[in-house]
């Protein structure tokens, strides 16, 4: 599959939640994979902020990427903190030389093996809902092409996002916005119950959940309940081969 028409897809099925129920844990997942499978980089992560203004990860592309994105906010300083509060895209960012600009986020960064960072705001007409991290593994510039690409896909997202808000009351928001939250939780435990089961790294046990749920239509964060729970043998999902 092309580059072009990986791209076409991606926006095809994000732009579907436009118009259907959807599951933000699912759909900010799919933005982080596609942006890695498509663009010039090696891991996305994806941060979205609760009704107060707090940031938080909702889904990234690898297990060293979503370690990273929790110091961020720990550390309250990074491309994506950057990136929400202004409203305004961070790329191009050089990671050796951003060590002033983030003392402790760059260095971290460094040390996991990214050289490049590069961020661009989920936002609409004004409003900042979240912010998308993307790093590479060498020096170098993302393309212009390339973060139009990724700007295009984190729009579309952002669009279908605050559209769902606009459909629901703020008490239903808050409960939506704190399931995605919970939801990060019990994929984490899903994660842990299946590679204790199956002798998987953290990272092969995401990718086996991922496959499992896409090849059965299945929710990502309700067959990560299943697993959890013990509904569904961990051994019974299927192979990443």
């Amino acid at each position: 599959m092309t580059k072009e028409t990986l791209l076409m897809r991606t926006l095809v099925q994000l732009a579907d939640n436009l118009v259907a129920d959807f599951d933000v844990v699912d759909l900010l997942t799919l933005l982080s994979d596609r942006c890695v499978q498509a663009l010039d980089v090696v891991a996305a992560g994806v941060m979205i902020a609760t009704p107060g203004g707090s940031l938080q990860v909702v889904a990234s592309s690898s297990e060293a990427m979503r370690t990273l994105e929790l110091f961020q906010l720990q550390a309250d300083e990074g491309p994506c903190v950057d990136a929400y509060r202004s409203g305004t895209p961070v790329v191009n960012q050089d990671l050796q030389s951003a060590t002033g600009l983030w003392s402790r986020f760059a260095p971290l960064a460094i040390a996991a093996g990214f050289r490049s960072t590069h961020s661009l705001p989920m936002r609409l007409r004004g409003q900042t809902i979240g912010a998308i991290n993307l790093f590479r593994a060498d020096d170098g510039t993302l393309s212009a092409d390339d973060v139009a690409a990724a700007q295009a896909l984190a729009d579309v997202a952002t669009i279908a996002i605050i559209q769902h808000r606009g459909a629901v009351d703020s008490r239903a928001l808050n409960d939506q916005l704190n399931y995605a939250l919970n939801s990060r939780i019990v994929i984490e435990q899903a994660k842990g119950k299946l590679s204790e089961a199956a002798h998987l790294d953290m990272d092969q046990a995401f990718r086996r959940l991922r496959r499992h749920a896409r090849n059965h239509n299945l929710r990502l964060t309700d067959l990560a309940n299943d697993v959890a729970t013990g509904t569904i043998d961990p051994r019974s999902l299927d192979p990443l081969t």
